[in-house]
């Protein structure tokens, strides 16, 4: 007799639809800005990955023959250069192919600046002979310039 007087309950209170509503609110707010950058995240990883691994080739490639890469496309080359940029001038000097020991990075392409989509940067001038820096403008996540990198 006591069950009949009792209401059924069936489904949820409106109070109980906005608690629920505001618990899956704050969860959001706390998850999504961690995973809104991913994207550009993993580009700029891949920027410092490529600017380390030119970097690497280029020094390799000086340290064999004393002279910096005319190009980047040098490389990749499968027979030595005949010429490269000297040190101190970036004037383009006959390499002895005798020194080379390359290709300096496997496969045949130079990648291209993840975040700018375009090659990278690369100097023969005095002062910055051999260097090797990001095409792309801006800053990155970190708030430093991709230039800088």
């Amino acid at each position: 007799m006591l069950a009949k007087l009792r209401p059924s309950r069936r489904g949820f209170t409106l109070i109980e639809l906005l608690v629920v509503i505001v618990v899956i609110s704050v969860l959001a707010l706390v998850i999504v800005p961690k995973f809104s950058n991913q994207g550009r995240r993993s580009k700029e990883a891949t920027l410092r990955s490529n600017l380390s691994l030119l970097r690497s080739a280029v020094a390799t490639f000086q340290a064999d023959t004393g002279l910096y890469p005319l190009q980047l496309a040098d490389l990749v080359a499968t027979a030595a250069p005949t010429n490269g940029a000297d040190p101190s001038t970036g004037a383009s000097t006959a390499l002895t192919a005798s020194d080379w020991k390359g290709p300096y990075i496997t496969g045949s392409v130079i990648p291209n600046d993840s975040v700018s989509a375009s090659a990278f940067n690369y100097s023969v001038t005095s002062p910055t002979i051999g260097k090797v820096s990001s095409s792309a403008t801006g800053n990155g996540l970190d708030g430093s310039a991709y230039s800088t990198w």
